[in-house]
């Protein structure tokens, strides 16, 4: 069966070209020239998803999105918006109100169609894995453990992510919570100028990005892979059946904010007051204490030396230094990208 999008722009070239795009890719298209047709047609016809503009005249995107979203029968439908304005503020007001994703003018057929084919993939698989709450309730007991791993995995979706692979964008708005499989992933804040602060680090059997969905607003954070990892997906919906109908669900996620809390206290400490040699020492604990194997007996672990930098919270160029320092000191030995502990017990001695 065609997928029905509605497009919403006043351009009269650009909405004849689109959707003669649309059409040879065999959707079935609506188009409005402007936001109150769009709205109009949305209510009436009910499509699969809607892309539509930003500047427009009666009534832009920004109010578009803001009546669709008031009614029930078109808030869940996905929202692209096609604009001409990159601004962050732009994005990050779009992103906040619930919209899906931006195209950019001027566009390729082959951006317009990957951003709407994506969209669409995840709406029917958000659609198709929305029910099996009783399975989440079935793994309260053991919300962090092996048994909700192996529960988790029959159940719902797995992404593999590459290394550098987003998880998450900060301003995007959460739609799933994620349960690590497989790999690393680490979770980041940046500043305007791109410069970066490693917050988190998870592992498999970790859950993340449950903050955002209890806020119910967007990613104040960014989250990507250190390396190969395998991801699964549980639906919002199936998030908030469960923290509504088992207490022990919701003792367990607060537990996990508090201790996320303390992490990150201790951390903002680091930062202020610690040296630079013990920032360093102590990220490399911080990677030893969490992705250690139970049989490795020297931890090794292939990062790059800005993503140290950012878990020890300084610029590269001193990280590099400083780990220059301590393989002369045999604390470190270093190969590539490869960093092995060979001295542990004066590096944990260095942090404490």
């Amino acid at each position: 069966m065609k997928k029905h999008i509605l497009l919403i722009e006043d351009n009269d070239n650009i909405r004849d070209n689109t959707v003669e795009i649309l059409e040879l890719a065999n959707y079935k298209v609506s188009a409005a020239e402007n936001g109150k047709k769009g709205v109009e047609l949305a209510l009436k016809e009910r499509p699969d998803l809607i892309i539509c503009d930003i500047m427009m005249p009666v009534l832009d995107g920004y109010g578009v999105l803001h009546l669709l979203n008031k009614n029930e029968a078109t808030a869940t439908i996905p929202f692209i918006f096609l604009t001409a304005k990159t601004e962050r503020t732009d994005l990050r007001k779009g992103m906040e109100m619930g919209a899906d994703d931006y195209i950019s003018k001027p566009f390729t057929d082959i951006e317009l169609l990957n951003a709407i084919e994506s969209r669409i993939k995840k709406t029917d698989l958000l659609a198709a894995y929305n029910a099996p709450v009783n399975v989440l309730n079935e793994m309260i007991n053991e919300f962090e453990g092996k048994d909700a791993l192996e529960k988790i995995t029959l159940h719902q979706p797995q992404n593999q992510y590459s290394k550098k692979q987003a998880v998450y964008k900060e301003g995007n708005h959460p739609q799933k919570l994620f349960y690590v499989i497989s790999g690393k992933i680490k979770v980041f804040i940046a500043n305007e100028e791109g410069k970066s602060l490693t917050i988190g680090l998870y592992s498999a059997g970790d859950f993340l990005g449950y903050t955002a969905l209890l806020e119910g607003g967007v990613y104040k954070e960014s989250a990507e892979a250190l390396d190969e990892s395998v991801v699964a997906e549980i639906p919002l919906a199936s998030f908030e059946n469960l923290l509504h109908q088992n207490p022990d669900a919701s003792k367990k996620i607060i537990q996990l904010l508090a201790k996320n809390i303390r992490q990150k206290e201790r951390q903002l400490l680091d930062v202020a007051y610690n040296s630079l040699r013990k920032r360093v020492a102590n990220a490399l604990v911080i990677l030893m204490n969490k992705y250690r194997q139970p049989d490795e007996e020297q931890f090794s672990i292939n990062i790059s030396r800005e993503d140290l930098a950012n878990i020890a919270g300084t610029a590269t160029e001193s990280l590099i230094r400083t780990l220059s320092d301590f393989k002369s000191e045999k604390l470190v030995s270093i190969s590539g990208s490869k960093i092995t502990v060979i001295n542990e017990q004066d590096l944990k001695e260095m942090v404490n």
